[in-house]
């Protein structure tokens, strides 16, 4: 089974951006211009990813290179998201600590072949909820840390250095940014069936490789989360990775 792009698609689109503006309209929900501007976006978006991985998906350099940009996508998207551009060479790290290993073990093991066309899709999925997990750690963390300034003044009042008052502070809303990705992991196959399953199954794969595929990719995101949230929290401890104001306001 596969959807074709074609009219019955674009109906089927236009209806339900049109129930939902209908449903801003009824909930007097604020910014219903920003939902339209994000369904164009992503029209736009992927008709333009639909043409750029099918010129590259045949060769194995231009899909590394179509992954690099969507990396460097990513670390955009994150430090705007956290308000930390200037510390962008350290949620590239965090976020990369997490993504190596992972794909490292994937392709090591023989689980998907050294090719474009398995690379772009489990990558670009796993580097997608990577850089969530690292924006949840940054907003969590950062938030705490400008709400409790006086706890953390307080730790330094009692001979804690700087990163272990920043640690004694932010450390506890860790947990917070891995619980979307356990969710995920807990309820897939009787809550939801994510993406990669889906799409193994309009592919025309079998259900028992369509949940092979949705396994290896759930674990491989919650390891790869689990890998940056605890990386950038280290960073964040040591005051590399912080926003303007809280390097200023957590001078020791």
């Amino acid at each position: 089974m596969t959807i074709d792009p074609g009219w019955p698609v674009v109906i089927a689109c236009v209806l339900l951006l049109t129930f939902t503006l209908v449903m801003y309209a009824v909930g007097r929900l604020p910014n219903a211009r920003g939902t339209a501007f994000a369904a164009t976006r992503a029209v736009l978006q992927l008709g333009l990813a639909a043409l750029i991985i099918t010129a590259v998906i045949q060769d194995l350099w231009l899909s590394i290179g179509l992954l690099t940009v969507m990396f460097a996508i990513a670390v955009v998207t994150t430090v705007r998201r956290v308000d930390a551009v200037r510390a962008w060479p350290w949620a590239a790290l965090s976020i990369l600590a997490g993504l190596l290993p992972v794909i490292t073990i994937i392709l090591l093991t023989g689980t998907i072949p050294l090719e474009g066309i398995a690379l772009i899709p489990v990558v670009g999925i796993i580097a997608g909820n990577t850089m969530n997990a690292h924006t949840l750690v940054g907003r969590r963390a950062f938030a705490t840390l400008r709400e409790e300034k006086p706890q953390y003044e307080a730790a330094l009042a009692l001979g804690l250095t700087r990163s272990q008052a920043i640690c004694e502070v932010a450390r506890r809303r860790l947990p917070e940014a891995l619980i979307p990705g356990l969710d995920q992991v807990r309820t897939a196959g009787v809550v939801t069936l994510p993406g990669a399953f889906i799409g193994v199954l309009l592919g025309g794969g079998s259900p028992a490789q369509a949940a092979a595929a949705q396994i290896l990719v759930l674990i491989g995101i919650m390891a790869a989360q689990t890998t940056t949230a605890v990386v950038a929290e280290r960073f964040i401890e040591r005051a590399l990775l912080l926003p303007d104001d809280l390097k200023v306001s957590l001078l020791p």
